[in-house]
């Protein structure tokens, strides 16, 4: 099973700038949902990836004072709004004419401001990615090849039951139990590890 320590419990590592391990593991939580929302906000991969490297150097900055207090919000609206911040900045060095105020209104569709609805559409569908990412590596150490494979080709490309049983050498009835059983143990997961958001 992939084991990762709990949400708060790496939060306050972080807070320790010299924990080498835990923005390593920050990285390979979160590292690939900072990408993917700066690409969803139409930045090149080049961009996208000096954007992930600027959320770390912000976060480095204010971790050592960081009070994580659930009640006052959750830590991913804090990581988007620095996420945010990083490329409305990124953007602006790209069309340095522009002011930062005017930078989303002026640029390219997909690039709506801060706080409108598609930006947020966007977050969220980023987000969903994230803990569907996180639950499939649970989902790769719990189940074998063959459920894996079973559950790809039916339950995600939309392969015929029948035809990914035969590609398989195995019964329609495994199939259906592969998808059943992984789609039921990822909704577990995903509910997991939103609790362990606070």
């Amino acid at each position: 099973m992939y084991a990762r320590t709990t949400h708060a419990s790496l939060i306050a590592r972080l807070a320790d700038g010299k924990d080498a391990v835990a923005w390593s593991e920050f990285m390979d939580r979160y590292g690939a949902l900072l990408r993917g929302f700066a690409r969803r906000r139409g930045l090149s991969t080049a961009d996208s990836e000096d954007v992930v490297q600027d959320v770390i150097t912000s976060l480095v900055g204010v971790m050592p004072t960081f009070q994580y207090d659930p009640e006052k919000g959750r830590f991913r609206g804090y990581l988007k709004t620095i996420a945010v911040r990083a490329i409305q900045r990124r953007i602006c060095q790209n069309d340095r004419a522009k002011p930062l105020l005017d930078a989303d209104a002026a640029t390219p569709e997909g690039r709506a401001g801060e706080g409108s609805p598609e930006q947020e559409a966007q977050w969220e569908a980023e987000w969903r990615q994230y803990h569907l990412r996180l639950a499939m590596r649970t989902i790769e150490a719990e189940f074998g090849p063959v459920d894996r494979m079973a559950f790809q080709r039916y339950g995600v490309e939309g392969a015929g039951v029948r035809e990914t049983a035969e590609s398989l050498g195995i019964s329609l009835d495994q199939v259906y139990q592969a998808k059943s059983r992984i789609v039921r143990r990822l909704g577990e997961l995903i509910e997991a590890q939103i609790a362990d958001e606070g």
